[in-house]
């Protein structure tokens, strides 16, 4: 049997190096009037709001096509994190001229965070763009489309203080009817000055955590075995009954009031994990993202505490050197990082899985503080990233108080020394496995051969592994025998 296994797939995932992969819904078809295309692009929190907007349209005369040909409505759901990601998307709107010129009154519009960071140019200058709605006015689409049916250009980019989606159920056209993802929390207040989501997805709120319960209950009924939290920074949720009352500061000024406490709720992360966690035993619960500075250990505690809280942690770097952080504005030191890891590994142990974000060439990056980065990769052993080098984003911080002087071919040369090195901390991680039995979800067929099984385990790794009688959403446990750089590969345990 293992020789079979070797003959399947040695690299069944490619190396975790970018987000910018895109989803697309797949078909409907009730005998709605209109068909509606949508194209994801970069982060799960995109994927995530393209079901909330799939919703919407759905309850407003619109089935779902996957592809763009027999759409009457395209959107694109845009990344705006980065100059290529941006750049994809106006090939794409290229591209999709030649739908236009076949089928004239095919509405194309621009969704999410690069449709907010360019607003009107994006009508003006990308023609055949109809409709730009940013993250936070997908409740309005409807009303931009008739803008747009009556002949004229539409664009909704206001941002909110208060818009959760909680009252929106999802539709789940991307998912394997296994793994959902739950959005928990909108926007982001840390404003790093490399980036442009504070400016794209607004001031940071939390949604109401009954909401997010009923959502994962629903899930739960419906079969699924596996939620992620979704937020920007999902370390920092915190909701109250009360938004006047959400901090020890507010509630003693709430008491001087005379304010009545008494049936106030207050629910911060780590509670929120383990109402969810609590909700099913059979639930598997994972998060992104954490922020380093706001990484508690109530959160690791808790989960140590349940089972099915998997045991996996998403802690973006994007630099080893202090001097550099500080610079990005990202509130800690390398030490303060460090010392976030010792206390994953003391209380979670050291099978957790542990993955990054890292920037390679920063404005005034030097060769010693690239070397910074290089020897915090060497005291994590990190299990995988999503490794970028710098690109300078128009109207962050950065953009506007530091020269980005670190040539194309510094930063290409830094990158590619990071991802050689996440390589070899990847395939030595992955070989501490060998020899282990670990808890699969299966996910679906392996991508080479319908008899194996792929799945994850609780530290987010791909497993392949023989078929016998298993089907998608059962957890079987797994002896691993042999691994590559991204993948486990085993045999069932009975």
């Amino acid at each position: 049997m293992n020789n079979l296994i070797k003959d399947i797939d040695i690299l069944e995932e490619e190396t975790q190096t970018t987000q910018e992969e895109y989803k697309t819904l797949p078909n409907t078809n009730t005998g709605k009037k209109r068909k509606l295309y949508i194209e994801s692009y970069g982060c799960q929190m995109n994927f995530s709001d393209s079901e909330i907007v799939a919703s919407i349209m759905m309850e407003n005369d619109f089935d779902t096509t996957d592809n763009a040909d027999n759409a009457d409505l395209i959107f694109l759901n845009t990344c705006a994190i980065r100059d290529n990601a941006e750049q994809r998307i106006r090939h794409r709107l290229q591209h999709l001229q030649s739908v236009k010129k076949k089928k004239p009154a095919t509405v194309i519009g621009v969704l999410g965070c690069m449709a907010e960071r360019l607003k009107t140019k994006l009508l003006e200058e990308e023609k055949i763009v109809d409709l730009v709605a940013g993250p936070d006015a997908y409740r309005d689409l409807p009303n931009l489309i008739n803008e747009v049916d009556d002949g004229q250009r539409a664009m909704n980019v206001f941002l909110s203080r208060d818009e959760t989606y909680a009252d929106i159920a999802p539709v789940r056209l991307n998912s394997n009817g296994v793994s959902a993802f739950v959005s928990i929390m909108r926007g982001c207040d840390n404003m790093c000055s490399f980036c442009v989501v504070p400016f794209t997805r607004g001031r940071e709120r939390s949604r109401d955590a009954h909401s997010i319960l009923k959502e994962v209950q629903d899930l739960v009924n419906q079969g699924y075995k596996e939620v992620t939290l979704l937020g920007q920074n999902v370390d920092s949720y915190l909701w109250s009954s009360n938004p006047d009352v959400i901090s020890i500061t507010a509630e003693k000024k709430a008491i001087k009031k005379g304010v009545d406490l008494t049936n106030i709720e207050v629910v911060n992360f780590a509670q929120l994990l383990e109402k969810v966690a609590f909700i099913s035993p059979d639930l598997r619960v994972r998060f992104t993202t954490s922020h380093p500075k706001d990484m508690n250990d109530e959160v690791l505690e808790m989960m140590a505490k349940y089972e099915n809280i998997a045991k996996y942690i998403h802690l973006p770097a994007q630099s080893g050197n202090s001097r550099v952080l500080e610079m990005m504005n990202r509130g800690y030191t390398r030490e303060w990082y460090l010392d976030r890891i010792k206390s994953i590994r003391r209380i979670l142990g050291e099978e957790c899985g542990i993955s990054h974000d890292l920037i390679a060439g920063f404005c005034s990056e030097t060769e010693e503080e690239h070397q910074d980065t290089l020897s915090l990769m060497d005291e994590v052993h990190y299990d995988f990233g999503y490794m970028f080098f710098y690109s300078e984003r128009p109207s962050t911080l950065a953009h506007k108080k530091y020269p980005d002087d670190i040539s194309l071919e510094v930063k290409k040369r830094r990158l590619q020394e990071i991802i050689d090195k996440q390589n070899e901390h990847s395939l030595l991680r992955n070989q501490k496995d060998i020899g282990k039995i670990c808890k699969v979800l299966v996910e679906g067929e392996s991508k080479r051969s319908a008899d194996f099984l792929k799945g994850r385990n609780s530290q987010n790794k791909v497993v392949i592994f023989p078929k016998h009688n298993f089907k998608k959403g059962d957890y079987v446990n797994v002896k691993i025998d042999r691994c590559s750089l991204a993948t486990l590969f085993g045999e069932v345990v009975l």
